[in-house]
């Protein structure tokens, strides 16, 4: 019995060990972030106010690891209320969307803040984009494996989707082309990342993250 615990033990700690670098990697990379940019966010904060006086941050709840709810935080891009008045989905041609609210998503600069959401443990730099309970319990048995790891600011379906609001607007229902197309393609590469997740494989994510975005 002794020897069965001390293999079981053993089997687990490598898995322990990538958990912890991880969580550090995190802590380090997102604390850092926030620091060296703390000016600039103070200018877009300013900037949100000034182009549309309402709150300078949105918050939304969304499907975390292990089907846990949390609240993850962007600079707000829409009007106040936008949730209460259209799909929890945006395509690009949206008229919700404010004028500085558009220059944001462009850039992904309105993703800033979820670096404190990193911060507080709820995400991760890298791992599948966190989704809101509609389209979750849509695909329960894919999301049941999908979340078994904690959502991230960024993974292959990011990479692919990065101009997902401007794919939207392809389709006369954007909502409806989500959960028919967009949604099963991105569970497939979710399932991609579970099956590559490690840390190279983060750091190859961050990379090519980084390159579009200085590409765009």
């Amino acid at each position: 019995m002794k020897y069965a615990r001390r293999v079981k033990g053993d089997a687990l700690s490598p898995r322990f060990k990538n958990s912890m670098i991880k969580r550090v990697f995190d802590i380090v990379s997102s604390a850092t972030v926030l620091t060296g940019i703390s000016p600039f966010i103070f200018l877009i904060a300013i900037f949100i106010k000034i182009s549309d006086r309402g709150p300078i941050f949105f918050s939304h709840t969304r499907v975390g690891k292990n089907f846990t709810p949390f609240k993850v935080h962007k600079f707000r891009t829409m009007v106040v209320d936008a949730s209460q008045i259209g799909p929890a989905i945006t395509a690009g041609n949206d008229s919700r969307i404010t004028k500085f609210g558009r220059f944001l998503r462009k850039t992904k600069l309105d993703e800033i803040p979820q670096l404190f959401n990193v911060l507080k443990g709820d995400m991760s730099i890298v791992g599948p984009r966190p989704e809101v309970y509609k389209y979750v319990e849509m695909f329960p048995d894919e999301y049941q494996k999908i979340l078994q790891v904690k959502p991230g600011l960024t993974d292959y379906a990011t990479i692919e989707f990065r101009d997902e609001e401007n794919i939207l607007n392809k389709y006369n229902d954007p909502e409806a082309g989500y959960t028919r197309e967009v949604i099963p393609a991105k569970i497939e590469l979710c399932r991609k990342y579970l099956r590559d997740k490690g840390f190279f494989t983060d750091m190859k994510l961050i990379f090519f993250t980084l390159w579009k975005l200085i590409r765009m």
